[in-house]
């Protein structure tokens, strides 16, 4: 008896220690709940596949278990969503010789791009107007400045030849997540899916980028959702940018157009079109003429516009704002598409009447998915912030260059949306793109991990093309054994040089202007909050 009373100390430790490891484990983020996005079947085939709403954080266990013989297949990288920016972190990781698969729970490939049909293309520039653009991205770029990447066609031959050879699988549902513990936190380990033959799969990766508009992986994880517009707007429930509705055209004399506007005086055009420009290529403004329009619904406003002249009379215009759209809800997404192409004839005749050369101009087409400029946002290992922007802030782990007004577009609550200010340059860090507390999730095109505000101007597609472009070639040159997460000072400083040899990015250099610099730490933190707007403030005297 003696000897079975002392061994209750020991059983009663044992218990504790127990009870401490689930408690460490919870802390850590491991388990918990999911933030799902709709799991209503697809309506078009745009629509997100539906999603499992199993809790994905069960048992974030050690990594042995007898589940981890099931995957039926191990890749390096795993791409979820086949939006444009993604692709680039595919094609460089696969260029590096590591094994990519895309899975895509959209039906159909391209997303903004090909599906949303937006091809106009925003460049960023520094202050002195200089391009920041560079990586594969600027090929892009080159094409449609040059009038040769211009119709959807174009865009579809580039997106294609951007995944050549890398395995891709469309409108798969995303099903049970195993993870592990990792590094303090979580790391991704495996993921069940069923493809549109309802047959089930399994995967493993080492990597895991999110590059879907509605964070369909990162949704899906113990995360920390970033307060968006609703923030800046005195809003009470979540709010981001509106979508964009693209409208085509064709029978368009753009010549016409460019030549008759361009020879009226100066008054005449800030009368009659509100300003603007015009040229061979594109039309940007003209928001007087924007004002006569008056939308159907109330969820929907055009503002000035972006039209690319496409050749041949064809004309494709992003102007055309719908409000309150759920990006991980069909229903939400199949009313938005109809509202906004219930517009663009209504458009077309204001046009006809206002808009030399559009004459006998006529619909050219409906796109059938949605321009989606914004959702859910969720913490990263390191937020940007306006201040960062503001202050040309270059960082050791930068994996792009930025550039680009802090742009705003409509709310309800403010339709015509505001400018926060434009910063010269500025570096964006690998740490914005890895989410907290998951070090092999990365964070990739509109899922950057930065501030609702600041992301008006991180959003622009050559800022995270070559973000994720430049991750690819990180995780290629990394050991295997070695997490994005923990690299160095001097392996990154390794790294960039070894793409600025191979692949002519340059991630160094001298920093941005600092637009803010006489600012003090209390001015700085109110424009970080989105008490002051730049564009509007004038600073105190010091």
């Amino acid at each position: 008896m003696k000897n079975r009373r002392n061994l209750f100390p020991f059983k009663r430790a044992r218990v504790f220690l127990a009870l401490m490891l689930s408690a460490l484990l919870l802390l850590s983020g491991c388990t918990g709940g999911t933030n799902s996005p709709s799991s209503s079947a697809p309506s078009d085939s745009s629509s997100p596949a539906p999603v499992s709403k199993e809790d994905p954080n069960a048992g974030c266990e050690k990594g042995d278990s007898a589940k981890a013989a099931q995957a039926e297949e191990e890749v390096d990288v795993a791409i979820i969503g086949s939006e444009l920016e993604g692709l680039y972190l595919a094609r460089a990781a696969a260029d590096e010789g590591l094994k990519v698969k895309i899975l895509d729970p959209r039906s159909s490939f391209g997303g903004q791009v090909l599906q949303g049909e937006m091809l106009f293309l925003d460049e960023t520039k520094d202050e002195s107007k200089h391009s920041l653009v560079q990586g594969r991205v600027k090929k892009l770029f080159d094409g449609f400045k040059g009038a040769k990447i211009r119709k959807t066609s174009e865009f579809e031959a580039y997106m294609t030849k951007l995944v050549d050879q890398i395995p891709l699988e469309q409108g798969v549902t995303l099903g049970h997540i195993d993870t592990i513990a990792s590094n303090g936190g979580c790391s991704v380990d495996r993921i069940e899916y069923s493809t549109k033959d309802g047959k089930s799969h399994s995967i493993r990766a080492r990597y895991w980028a999110d590059n879907t508009d509605y964070a369909a992986l990162a949704s899906k994880l113990k995360t920390n959702r970033l307060p968006g517009l609703e923030k800046l707007y005195g809003q009470s429930r979540p709010e981001f940018m509106s979508a964009g509705m693209i409208m085509k055209f064709k029978h368009v004399d753009w010549d016409k157009f460019s030549k008759t506007y361009n020879q009226l005086p100066a008054s005449e055009k800030k009368e009659r079109f509100g300003g603007g420009y015009v040229n061979k290529d594109f039309a940007i403004g003209l928001s007087g003429i924007a004002k006569q329009f008056q939308p159907s619904s109330d969820r929907t406003f055009l503002r000035g516009l972006n039209a690319v002249n496409q050749r041949d009379g064809e004309v494709l215009i992003n102007a055309l704002l719908v409000y309150d759209v759920d990006p991980a809800d069909p229903s939400s997404v199949k009313t938005a598409v109809e509202l906004g192409n219930k517009e663009t004839p209504r458009v077309l005749e204001l046009f006809k009447k206002t808009l030399p050369g559009w004459e006998n101009a006529e619909v050219n087409g409906f796109p059938s998915y949605l321009y989606i400029r914004e959702y859910n946002h969720y913490e990263s290992e390191y937020v940007m912030k306006p201040s960062d922007l503001l202050s040309g802030r270059m960082f050791w782990d930068n994996v792009s260059i930025g550039g680009y007004p802090m742009d705003l577009q409509g709310i309800t609550a403010n339709k015509w949306g505001t400018e926060m200010g434009r910063p010269d340059k500025y570096g964006i860090p690998l740490r914005s793109f890895l989410l907290k507390g998951y070090p092999n999730v990365i964070l990739a095109g509109k899922n950057v991990g930065v501030s609702a505000i600041a992301y008006g101007s991180v959003r622009i597609q050559p800022n995270t093309s070559l973000g994720a472009e430049m991750i690819g070639i990180l995780i290629g040159q990394l050991p295997k054994n070695q997490n994005l997460a923990s690299i160095s000072r001097e392996e990154m400083s390794r790294i960039q040089g070894y793409a600025a040899s191979k692949y002519k990015i340059k991630l160094n250099g001298e920093a941005g202007k600092n637009k803010i610099k006489d600012w003090d730490q209390d001015e700085i933190n109110k424009l970080d909050e989105g008490e002051i707007s730049y564009t509007s403030y004038k600073p105190k005297k010091h």
